[in-house]
């Protein structure tokens, strides 16, 4: 099987400041639906690993942050696209939990679920908590410079075999030429 995990806001939505607290605030980053799309297309499985502190916070609930995946769903859906799960981890970063990111909970879970050993499985993220757990799960690091990424970008402490790209497409296409 194959599989790529990848972070939500800031690689498949437009991210925010002030999280994504409503459906209505879940914007495609342009091309990033169609990307996943083409990933299904080529045999690709498909993971989300999101936090979302902001049910810890109080800014939404859990079924709002169903709604706003629902929405997302649908959108994928629209393009022939599919997302097989949605792990995520709805703690603030204070409480120290094994899920949240940069540590690898969500990505072992995810391991377990999918029943594959993360080594080289494509890991596509916009901040450096993402590619952090994505290079201690032993995953291929991608660095998207939309949402958080050109910040990332510039940071000194990325993990070294990070491949950056210009969005999600753009790994995407890397990771099918990869494949052949």
């Amino acid at each position: 099987m194959k599989l790529v995990i990848l972070d939500r806001d800031g690689v498949i939505n437009r991210d925010s400041a002030t999280f994504i607290k409503n459906p209505n605030e879940w914007i495609p980053i342009p091309g990033s639906l169609e990307a996943i799309a083409l990933l299904n297309q080529h045999g690709y499985r498909v993971a989300v690993a999101t936090n979302q502190s902001g049910i810890a916070r109080g800014y939404f609930d859990m079924a709002t942050l169903n709604a706003i995946h629902d929405k997302m769903h649908k959108a994928l859906a629209q393009v022939g696209g599919r997302i097989d799960a949605v792990f995520y981890c709805p703690h603030a970063a204070d409480a120290h939990c094994a899920c949240r990111k940069p540590n690898t909970g969500m990505l072992e879970e995810i391991s377990r679920r999918f029943n594959i050993e993360l080594t080289k499985v494509p890991g596509v993220g916009d901040a450096l908590r993402d590619l952090q757990a994505f290079a201690k799960a032993g995953c291929q690091p991608y660095l998207v410079r939309t949402g958080k990424g050109e910040e990332t970008y510039n940071l000194s402490d990325v993990p070294e075999n990070t491949i950056v790209v210009a969005d999600l497409a753009a790994a995407v296409k890397d990771i099918i030429a990869g494949d052949r």
